[in-house]
């Protein structure tokens, strides 16, 4: 049995071909294109995600943000986190991207949220705020109204 050249060059050919359409499990399973390669989760992180499982925490939904307040006046701020929750162990878990922010970039926003121990960290900005001249030279440009130039609105029968 003899194979020529001719023969040769279309089977290397079919077998091109045959190899583009590779099974990935056995016979009778679905071809695919190509394999899903399926992300591992570091030890770490295997180790954290048993013990959360073992404290019975619940996730909570529709919480926006969460603001840790600092002693020196910064905040760490998460935009959209995941928050779980387990009561009876008394434990909070935030996950998200965290940025570390002064709180003169998130003032207007977190009035409500700050306690009394940030208050002097409110003062401080106030007084930094005022040393600039943000309050007193603002009160230069405001017109000085007299009483006569506010016209009647009801008319007075007598």
């Amino acid at each position: 049995f003899f194979i020529t050249s001719q023969h040769s060059k279309m089977n290397q050919e079919k077998l091109n071909r045959m190899q583009k359409n590779v099974r990935i499990g056995g016979k009778g399973s679905v071809r695919r294109k190509h394999k899903a390669v399926h992300k591992k989760s570091s030890a770490s992180e295997q180790k954290l995600n048993l013990s959360l499982k073992k404290l019975g925490v619940n996730q909570i939904p529709g919480i926006e943000e969460v603001n840790l307040f600092h002693d020196d006046g910064t905040i760490t701020h998460f935009q959209q986190p995941k928050v779980q929750v387990s009561m009876p162990s008394n434990t909070f878990v935030v996950s998200g991207n965290a940025e570390r922010k002064q709180m003169t970039e998130l003032l207007p926003g977190i009035l409500n949220q700050l306690g009394p121990d940030a208050l002097n960290s409110l003062k401080k900005i106030a007084d930094s705020y005022a040393a600039k001249g943000g309050v007193g030279a603002a009160d230069d440009d405001v017109p000085d109204l007299a009483d006569d130039d506010v016209p009647d609105l009801v008319e007075e029968t007598a």
